[in-house]
């Protein structure tokens, strides 16, 4: 019987994993056990990069939008109750862009969540 590998196909196995792994230091590009080892690390660190990116840009928000009311004489948090409040339904990440690209609008929505508080 004759001998069947499976080589083309490991080939480009192979290969595709090797590439995958381009700009990797020293044996950890070349050598497909270091290779897969190292993607398979970096694919889970890019993964869990992916959902932490989400809270670190809350976080961002949060900043901006307490740095630009405390300008107007009313911290982060009183602010959200205000706005809660008054029924005004606007999410950090269009407050913080108000606050720093139209400083006027931001402060309207901050009277109307001080008024509220009042």
């Amino acid at each position: 019987m004759v001998r069947v590998t499976n080589a083309p196909a490991r080939k480009r196995r192979v290969k595709r994993l090797l590439k995958e792994a381009k700009g990797f230091w020293g044996d950890r590009k070349n050598h497909y056990a270091n290779a897969k080892d190292a993607l398979v690390r970096a694919w889970d660190h890019a993964y869990r990069g992916r959902k932490k990116k989400k809270s670190e840009f809350r976080s961002i928000w949060i900043q901006r939008i307490n740095a630009a009311s405390r300008c107007y004489g009313i911290s982060y948090s009183k602010l959200i109750a205000g706005l809660a409040k008054a029924k005004i339904e606007i999410n950090r990440k269009v407050l913080a862009q108000l606050a720093v690209d139209e400083p006027k609008a931001f402060e309207m929505v901050v009277e109307q969540a001080k008024k509220a508080l009042a």
